[in-house]
This record gives structure tokens, sequence and C-alpha cells, in this order.
């Protein structure tokens, strides 16, 4: 329950403060976020699977988003951003989606 009380309150906080984020930074949060949605999902189905750990689960987040930045921000530097973006984009989407399908097959039993 206090993790969904956190959820709404931080989405709340950011709609009401509505922050912005430097152009510097901008090429990184689509990734950023792919990113930590993918450890997300990643310990929901944790979670259904019984092998939660949440030690495991923010070293993954902070991981998962580091690393991606890293690789974008590299592909920037070697002129190649977009090309590694569209790779850590494929990669992490395919992790989500298969971390989805996972769920769906415990909650429906399918």
């Amino acid at each position: 329950m206090i993790p969904l009380l956190g959820l709404v309150g931080g989405v709340l906080l950011g709609l009401v403060w509505g922050p912005d984020v430097p152009l510097g930074l901008q090429p990184y949060l689509p990734i950023a976020v792919i990113a930590a949605l993918d450890a997300v999902f990643g310990a929901v189905r944790a979670v259904l699977d019984g092998i939660f750990n949440d030690k495991v689960f923010v070293v993954s987040f902070l991981a998962n988003v580091v690393v991606a930045a890293f690789i974008v921000f590299l592909g920037d530097q070697l002129g190649v951003g977009s090309q590694l973006s569209t790779g850590v984009v494929v990669v992490l989407g395919v992790r989500i989606f298969s971390n989805v399908a996972s769920i769906r097959r415990h909650l429906f039993r399918a």
C-alpha cells in the first residue's frame, strides 16, 4: 500500500511541479525511462515468481539506467547516437515484452 501511495504522490508532484529537463540531458531521458520500466516489469515478474529481492531490484534499476545512458552517451561521442539508442530501445523492449508475457501467464494461468 505504501509503494502505491508513493507512486501516486510522485506522479501528482510531477504534474503540479512540472520539472524541466535540461537540454543536454533530453536525449538520455527516454532511454532512462525505458531502462527503468525494464527493471520495474522484471520486479513484478520476480514477485509473481516468488523470488523478489529488494536489493537486487534497486541495483538492477540503477544499473539499467546508468548502462543505458552510458551506451547512448558513447554513441553520441562516436557520432552514432541514434543507432545505439535504437539498439538499446530494441533490447530493452524485447525484455519488457518478455516480462509482460510472463506476468500475463501468471495472472491468467495461460
